[in-house]
């Protein structure tokens, strides 16, 4: 008999539906492509409605989308064992869901059955820590799993990390992308005027690009992603003084506020756009791919301003130029003043250069079915 797929538990706690969930899908989605098993458990799965439409109706046949519950409803418990567990982003998996999992190896070990490859997979960063951290083992001392080993898989832009997700056929989809064909489709009424796209949180200079832009010479269309990035964008209007009428005057600066779109759509509106701001880790590595110039607004941790020292890693691998790191130190808050005069020729060839270096490298998916075939 044939033997079947792997099997694989991957657990994700929402904290932003369009970061956390939106990597675990595309991540199962890959290995199912890769002819993987993938069970999705999330606790709060309602955003993969617009983000990938079908994914609870079982779209992808290979992976299954399932509640994660507190606790975990009895049943689920007696689905088959997994070959792999994945805790995704410092989320830990229930404990009876670990318990359920030992009493399943301890009664199947006498028919060679080993405990599952247990991946703590981390967030996404350039810090140097990345490197050290990178495939280390932590021992599991207690419980019913005592024994076993948990193993950090830390995602990354060198070759001593675990890479970025990466599509095998991305870039066949990207070389077949029609820009005036998408922006039709999606109600854009494109007049040949600079395209950017803005995925953001709440940034503080968000005021001063848009009156820029309302402001200059050259025209520009804002293609503003829907939530956040949307009633930010209303917000400054509303309040900064005579932004609306200097937008109504001059014509310079047209806006359009666009649906939730699905992942595949993003994409697609990176691809459009001549500059791109985008939020968070998804859309980061999407951005890079994109290959357009782009600026990142990082997920904010006011507490101790940690998201300081991961922004300034990105911007050391990424080799920006002085224009583009100071643009992201002003668009995030880390200093007061001016954003600077975007120089988009050499954010282009930037972007393009740092694209290259991990597109030589294995990426995460693969990586991942490496190791844990090494460990398996």
């Amino acid at each position: 008999m044939p033997a079947s797929p792997p099997l694989w538990d991957i657990f994700c706690q929402v904290v932003d539906n369009h970061g956390d969930l939106g990597v675990c899908w595309r991540l199962s989605r890959e290995l199912a492509t890769r002819g993987q098993q993938v069970r999705l458990w999330v606790d709060d799965a309602r955003a993969l409605a617009w983000m990938a439409p079908g994914a609870t109706e079982g779209a992808v046949p290979s992976v299954r989308v399932l509640p994660w519950t507190q606790p975990i409803a009895p049943g689920l418990l007696n689905l088959p064992r997994a070959d792999v567990w994945v805790e995704a982003f410092g989320c830990e998996i229930p404990p009876e869901f670990v318990a359920a999992g030992a009493v399943q190896t301890g009664a199947e070990g006498q028919n060679g059955w080993k405990p599952p490859v247990w991946i703590n997979l981390e967030y996404l960063s350039a810090e140097s820590y990345v490197e050290r951290m990178h495939t280390l083992p932590s021992p599991v001392l207690h419980g019913p799993a005592a024994g076993w080993t948990k193993w950090f898989f830390y995602p990354g832009f060198t070759p001593a990390t675990g890479g970025l997700l990466r599509e095998a056929n991305l870039p066949a989809r990207q070389a077949a992308f029609n820009r005036a064909d998408w922006l039709r489709t999606h109600g854009v009424d494109w007049r040949g005027e600079r395209l950017v796209s803005l995925f953001c949180y709440e940034p503080p200079a968000l005021g001063q690009l848009l009156r820029a832009w309302a402001e200059g010479d050259e025209p520009t269309r804002l293609l503003v992603a829907a939530g956040r990035a949307t009633d930010a964008v209303q917000q400054v209007i509303q309040h900064e003084n005579g932004l609306q009428r200097w937008i109504d005057e001059r014509k310079q600066l047209s806006i359009s506020y666009l649906p939730h779109l699905p992942q595949t759509a993003y994409d697609e509106l990176l691809w459009a756009s001549d500059v791109n701001f985008v939020r968070g880790e998804d859309s980061l590595v999407r951005a890079l791919w994109a290959g357009a110039p782009f600026v990142w607004h990082i997920y904010p941790q006011p507490e101790d301003n940690a998201h300081h020292a991961k922004l300034d890693a990105f911007l050391d691998w990424l080799q920006a130029p002085a224009s583009l790191r100071r643009f992201h130190h002003v668009w995030n808050g880390v200093t007061p003043g001016a954003l600077p005069l975007p120089d988009l020729s050499a954010w282009r060839a930037c972007v393009q250069a740092a694209r290259e270096r991990p597109q030589a490298q294995d990426d995460l998916a693969t990586q991942l079915l490496r190791f844990v075939a090494r460990k398996g």
